[in-house]
């Protein structure tokens, strides 16, 4: 079980987050494409190509009612707050079919920009088949963290099930995998 502080980039944007950066906003879909890739502590590797599609991004106050939702109802609540929202755009892991974003959002960082991309359902249990693995229960979401330069070209994490819940105001996602699947080769196609 992976566990890994962040302030989901606006989403879960606290008012306690005083490294927040205002988001930046950019016209028309993009693309990008990258390599998933995860390795076991016993030496075991596995790559899978991602697609990513932003068609648009989340507004400070649009992202503020779902942070709303989320402390005030958990997983549940901001499950949902989402019902009905329409879709950010999409995901695509290996060769299985476009899973819908929810939430999509942006912030500049000292390399260039964050993109945070949270799905309202999980994209892969993995490890799910190996002796002892966790139920799946609660896993609901997947989170995408990719950062880029102005060029398009980044890196970053997936966490294809995860589990969010709030400890201390500082949001901390539950990966369902033990291992870290890490974005590589984050390139940005259009």
């Amino acid at each position: 079980m992976i566990l890994r502080q962040t302030v989901l980039t606006g989403v879960f944007f606290l008012a306690t987050a005083t490294l927040a950066v205002p988001p930046v906003h950019a016209q028309g879909a993009e693309t990008f494409t990258a390599t998933a890739e995860v390795k076991t502590a016993g030496g075991a590797a596995s790559t899978a190509p991602v697609t990513i599609v932003v068609e648009r991004k989340m507004s400070q106050s649009e992202s503020d009612r779902f942070t709303a939702a989320f402390k005030a109802g958990g997983p549940a609540g901001l499950r949902k707050a989402l019902a009905g929202v329409p879709a950010t755009g999409t995901v695509q892991l290996g060769g299985g079919a476009a899973t819908p974003t929810r939430l999509t959002l942006e912030r500049t960082t000292d390399k260039g920009r964050l993109l945070t991309i949270v799905t309202d359902q999980p994209l892969l249990f993995l490890g799910a088949g190996m002796p002892g693995a966790k139920p799946k229960e609660g896993y609901d979401f997947a989170i995408i963290d990719i950062e880029v330069d102005a060029k398009g070209s980044g890196a970053g994490t997936l966490a294809p099930a995860a589990k969010v819940t709030l400890k201390q105001d500082v949001f901390v996602v539950d990966d369902y995998a033990s291992e870290l699947v890490r974005l590589t080769a984050v390139k940005k196609v259009k």
